[in-house]
């Protein structure tokens, strides 16, 4: 994985982080429960983390583990996206279910992401 391809994605994701933050903090605050909010924020906040260190990882390093970059880029998409999707659809009255079990799988991808970038120092 080329340090440009790590980079451009964390900086995508940071991007569409701040977009999401802010929509929350406009947009849906006048929509959502504070629990749904919070729920919301747990979700940007998740994904700014991940994206930040995609973006470190690809300045620091000459050649990245494509497992490091995929489990960090899947995890993102899987247990961000997840937590809106539950979020938005329980705030319409219709909670799409199916997303509540991808949560944890998107969180799993990204403490294996941590892992394997431990290993890769190693």
């Amino acid at each position: 994985m080329t340090p440009q391809i790590v980079i451009f994605t964390g900086a995508l994701f940071a991007m569409f982080s701040v977009i999401f933050g802010a929509f929350g903090a406009h947009a849906l605050k006048k929509i959502l429960s504070t629990d749904q909010l919070n729920s919301f924020e747990v979700g940007v906040k998740y994904q700014m983390y991940h994206a930040i260190v995609l973006f470190v990882v690809g300045f620091n390093f000459s050649s990245i583990p494509s497992t490091i970059y995929w489990c960090f880029t899947l995890g993102i998409i899987l247990f961000s996206f997840s937590i809106y999707g539950l979020v938005l659809s329980d705030s319409k009255g219709k909670k799409l279910r199916f997303l509540g079990p991808i949560t944890p799988l998107g969180g799993l991808l990204l403490v294996a992401g941590w892992f394997f970038l431990l290993l890769s120092v190693f």
